[in-house]
């Protein structure tokens, strides 16, 4: 049986790992640890397809210790009792290595199996993980740990493990194998900075190359339809989401509507319109807020339409928001003013409530029942000077005027009302 193409061209040495230079270029810190041999616990954290696997392998290599593989989603409490059951014995002299793959999905009790042996030496552990390792990992095997982040490969440092590739299916191949000029930096470009996928894409495009007078041909053609989506990487609820829903979100702050628009597109394809509509109706209060008080309603009102037409169509609406939003005039006079008030409650800083505020009842006590509360309507511009915080707050100030038009226009109109009191 022919061993997959991705087994097959998996490196051998550092070298020959494809990316990873900020870990792996000569006097890397993770390259120096290998290289003497290193038992240290390491976690490493990043998208598939970017040499964990790889490098964990390389690892062991240099060990002595005995090696033992599991997958954390498929793996139970039992499978890790049965590796730690051979540390000691004859099985594992030396002690074992334990490459533990997806280690997200172990839980906390699994996890915790792990740190007695951890402790003492006899078992290393090497965990994989595509998901935020401080969220996802129990904080006491962190602690024991070197977290190393794995970064997305770039298509030029792609393209060179794309070419290898192609060349072993040419060796394979039962007929001449050709294939179209700049067949290889578009799988690399494709496959969005994970290189199994890529080396997956041009095995099955050998496969299903053309037979054209006496030879195999690959075109352009047949690796978009191959490649088609694939570049993209978003796991919905993980970290991937979460970073594009943070880059959305800072880019329509930054007044940014090509990369507002970008963002936007990749929850599109992904077929998520949940996530940026949210993102959307949140700017609107926290980044553009009093600089333009109407974008609430137009974007609540874009958002509205985008769901009840689903996709296609909702990114026109939801385009339109976000160029709005990007565009607009910004203030967070809203965000600072709330955020303040809350830390006074929070903080117990309230105080009872002005009795000329208090809903109006019977006093049936003896108390003062008159309530002495002023209505504004009554008098001119519809506003007489009144205290309206509680004695211990009294004088605070929470909003302060955004340097933006539309602020600036309303306090000038209070100034002129209230006699510059503001």
């Amino acid at each position: 049986m022919q061993r997959p193409l991705a087994d097959e061209i998996r490196p051998k040495t550092l070298d020959e790992v494809v990316g990873q230079r900020h870990l792996l270029a000569p006097g890397a810190v993770l390259r120096r640890l290998i290289e003497s041999g290193t038992e240290a616990n390491m976690v490493f954290y990043g998208p598939s397809g970017t040499g964990k696997t790889t490098i964990a392998n390389i690892v062991a290599e240099r060990t002595h210790k005995a090696l033992y593989r599991l997958n954390a989603t498929t793996a139970s409490l039992q499978d890790v009792k049965d590796v730690i059951a051979d540390v000691g014995t004859l099985l594992a002299p030396g002690g074992v290595l334990l490459y533990l793959d997806e280690i997200q999905y172990f839980n906390k009790k699994q996890q915790q199996s792990l740190l007695e042996f951890m402790e003492n030496g006899k078992l290393t552990l090497i965990a994989s993980t595509t998901e935020n390792p401080y969220f996802y990992v129990y904080s006491a095997l962190l602690s024991r740990s070197t977290v190393f982040e794995f970064k997305a490969v770039s298509p030029e440092e792609a393209e060179p493990a794309v070419l290898r590739a192609l060349n072993i299916e040419k060796e394979r191949s039962p007929l001449p194998l050709e294939w179209e000029e700049g067949l290889s930096l578009q799988i690399a470009t494709a496959c969005g900075g994970d290189v199994r996928k890529a080396v997956n894409a041009v095995e099955l495009l050998s496969q299903a190359a053309q037979a054209k007078k006496g030879k195999l041909f690959i075109s352009r053609e047949d690796a978009a339809q191959v490649s088609q989506r694939s570049a993209m990487r978003y796991d919905k609820g993980g970290d991937a989401m979460y970073d594009i829903a943070s880059a959305l979100m800072k880019s329509l702050r930054g007044s940014d509507p090509d990369a507002a628009l970008h963002y936007l597109a990749r929850f599109l394809e992904a077929g998520d319109l949940v996530t940026p509509c949210r993102r959307l109706l949140c700017s609107a209060s926290e980044d553009v807020g009093m600089a333009y008080p109407q974008a609430v309603a137009i974007v609540k009102a874009c958002v509205d339409t985008a769901m009840q037409l689903g996709l296609p169509e909702a990114q026109l609406p939801l385009a339109q928001a976000a160029v709005l939003l990007a565009t607009a005039p910004k203030s967070n006079s809203v965000v600072e003013g709330i955020g303040k008030a809350r830390a006074d409650v929070r903080a117990g800083r309230t105080g009872d409530v002005p009795r000329q505020l208090q809903n109006v009842h019977a006093d049936t006590t003896g108390f003062d029942n008159q309530q002495h509360y002023l209505y504004p309507h009554s008098f001119p511009g519809h506003w007489v000077d009144q205290q309206y915080l509680p004695d211990a707050l009294k004088g605070v100030k929470y909003y302060e005027w955004g340097e933006n038009k539309t602020e600036q226009a309303a306090k000038a109109y209070w100034e002129k009302l209230k006699g510059k009191e503001l």
